[in-house]
């Protein structure tokens, strides 16, 4: 059985970031902590909960950043790699949670409106734009790589946008006593949670059920490799992330002859190269056989 790796320019991803918005985080939720409550606003309110998660989250992403470095050792092979995809799915998963408690909250609000004072409102909502504007640049380029990095970059981009909404929400109070406005807006918020923390949840699970990425075609790559001279067969495939860096083939390779072991290095040589360069593989693991009894459908059911 012939292993490889090939290795990729991988961005790196700056986990001091994590920890300035973790600490900027923790500023803006007391702040509306304390604003939400002596301005009876529940936007406000809402706004600090959901940056308390934040703060979780942040925290949740850093220790898995930190510990999706470790090597690998006989009792962790993989090392820790997978860590940032479990971080990915919880911060997806407290998102929607948020946003259902969010959604009770307003509704409740909405039929039973208290008074709110629209000043303090507009203040703290600037301030969460600024802090939590901040944030999401600090992380907007790590997100691009990491699906852990861009799941804390969601709940600091959603902040951001949830002040926009209460900021807008304060200034009609304030001109207009649209008092009902921010429960509306609430609502608003926790909508848009839903969404993004679904899209996020949908991905993270299914690369911790190993599913074949959606932009791999098994078939094509067997159609592929088949056209290589000396291979028989392609079967028995699994593709799968090992993280979001590593994108894993396993197979085993009928052989049309019984061929050397420096042969088959060959052979390997092309798979690994076609492989990494049209479907962007890059770690390659496979079994070689000739005329071997086992099943030959390229998915076999163990």
């Amino acid at each position: 059985m012939s292993h490889n790796h090939n290795h990729i320019h991988k961005h790196q991803v700056q986990g001091k970031n994590l920890l300035y918005s973790i600490l900027l985080n923790v500023v803006i939720t007391v702040a509306q902590v304390i604003g939400g409550i002596v301005s009876g606003s529940l936007a406000l309110i809402s706004d600090a909960l959901h940056n308390f998660s934040d703060v979780i989250s942040l925290i949740i992403s850093y220790v898995a950043h930190k510990l999706s470095r470790r090597e690998a050792s006989y009792e962790q092979t993989f090392g820790l790699k997978r860590a940032e995809l479990i971080a990915a799915f919880v911060n997806a998963l407290s998102l929607i949670l948020v946003a259902i408690y969010l959604i009770y909250e307003a509704i409740t609000r909405f039929f039973h409106p208290h008074d709110i004072q629209p000043t303090i409102v507009i203040w703290l909502a600037t301030l969460g734009i600024a802090v939590n504007g901040f944030s999401v640049l600090l992380l907007k380029k790590d997100a691009d790589h990491n699906l852990n990095m861009k799941s804390a970059y969601l709940h600091l981009l959603t902040d951001m946008l949830a002040s926009v909404a209460v900021l807008i929400g304060g200034v009609l109070m304030y001109y207009f006593q649209i008092y009902w406005i921010d429960s509306v807006l609430t609502l608003v918020i926790a909508i848009y949670l839903i969404v993004v923390g679904f899209d996020l949840l949908s991905k993270a699970t299914k690369m911790l059920m190993l599913f074949t990425p959606e932009d791999i075609d098994i078939k094509e790559i067997v159609k592929t490799v088949n056209r290589i001279k000396g291979v028989k067969l392609l079967h028995h495939v699994h593709v799968w992330h090992l993280n979001e860096e590593e994108l894993h083939l396993e197979a085993h390779l009928d052989c049309s002859e019984d061929i050397k072991m420096s042969e088959f290095n060959e052979m390997l040589h092309q798979i690994e190269k076609i492989v990494w360069e049209e479907f962007h593989i890059n770690h390659v693991n496979i079994q070689p056989e000739f005329q071997k009894e086992d099943p030959k459908e390229i998915i076999v059911q163990d």
